[in-house]
């Protein structure tokens, strides 16, 4: 059965992307720590982030710094957050969001009730510094 990203990487489930590629897709948390987090995703399912590929890890690693850059800049943070949990899809995936605070590191603080604007605000603001940053070629149609 397929996993909850997959169905969102094909379609199946709506997701505010801000990045694909051959090997992975990013979009919105739909539990966001701070406005613009962001989930790495590897199109392969990959449950657990040490059974991957070390080129996949890499892959995973730079689309996740080239994000985490576009969130400096859409949100004026002064750094972005990294994280691989785990737990909570059986889909390997890189935790990227804008922070100015060690506490935004703790997933119990995720927001659920999130209004679609400021979702949309923020998949605007990524997608706008990545465009800037000369990403196009990897933006969502």
């Amino acid at each position: 059965m397929a996993t909850l990203f997959t169905r969102i990487i094909d379609g199946e489930l709506p997701g505010r992307f801000v990045w694909t590629d051959d090997t992975c897709v990013a979009f919105l948390s739909i539990g966001p720590i701070t406005q613009g987090h962001t989930l790495v995703v590897p199109r392969e399912e990959v449950d657990k982030w040490t059974d991957a590929s070390p080129e996949l890890v890499a892959h995973l690693s730079t689309v996740a710094q080239t994000i985490g850059q576009a969130q400096l800049k859409a949100f004026g943070a002064e750094r972005a957050g990294l994280m691989v949990a785990g737990f909570e899809v059986d889909h390997l995936h890189v935790h990227v969001w804008p922070t100015n605070s060690l506490e935004d590191y703790n997933l119990d603080n995720v927001q659920n009730d999130v209004a679609a604007e400021l979702f949309d605000e923020a998949q605007r603001k990524i997608l706008d510094a990545l465009k800037e940053a000369g990403h196009g070629a990897n933006l969502p149609q």
